[in-house]
């Protein structure tokens, strides 16, 4: 187990309660560096993170223009393009001619692509329940567990 951050125990105001700011402050770091781990789990995959995100976005929610899913990841449609041209040549998602309008296409997952996704998805959750089992006691995963449903409550407003 390991102890604290020094940063974690000096934030606390004088009656003991650390502002939300502060709070806000810590979790944003440890989430984000949980984030960037995360990435790192499932980096023999051969695929970016925008190319993870875009994959991941056409398994969810379903076939897209180019220009739809540049919105989407907040990105020209120029880079979209090549992110959509190096998962077409690795077989990860196909092109069709968009019903509503035949000069434009529509990007889709394949299988390949989703059991790509998978693979990526579950190499995540190993690392992490292999980290969560092999640092933490039971009462530090009952904690986590509990600050996890406090976290999805505030992601749900």
């Amino acid at each position: 187990m390991r102890e604290p951050s020094s940063e974690a125990t000096t934030t606390a105001e004088p009656g003991g309660e650390p502002s939300a700011e502060q709070v806000a402050t810590q979790l944003a770091s440890v989430v984000s560096r949980l984030l960037r781990r995360l990435r790192t789990t499932s980096s023999d995959s051969l695929l970016t993170p925008t190319q993870r995100s875009v994959l991941s976005r056409l398994g969810r929610e379903g076939p897209a223009t180019t220009a739809a899913l540049a919105r989407a990841e907040y990105v020209r449609p120029q880079s979209m393009r090549l992110t959509l041209g190096a998962l077409e040549s690795q077989g990860l998602v196909e092109r069709a001619p968009d019903p509503a309008d035949g000069r434009k296409s529509v990007m889709s997952i394949t299988d390949v692509g989703r059991t790509t996704l998978g693979a990526v998805r579950a190499a995540k959750h190993n690392w992490l329940a292999e980290a969560i089992a092999a640092e933490l006691d039971g009462a530090e995963r009952r904690t986590v567990a509990e600050a996890t449903a406090l976290l999805d409550r505030l992601v749900e407003q």
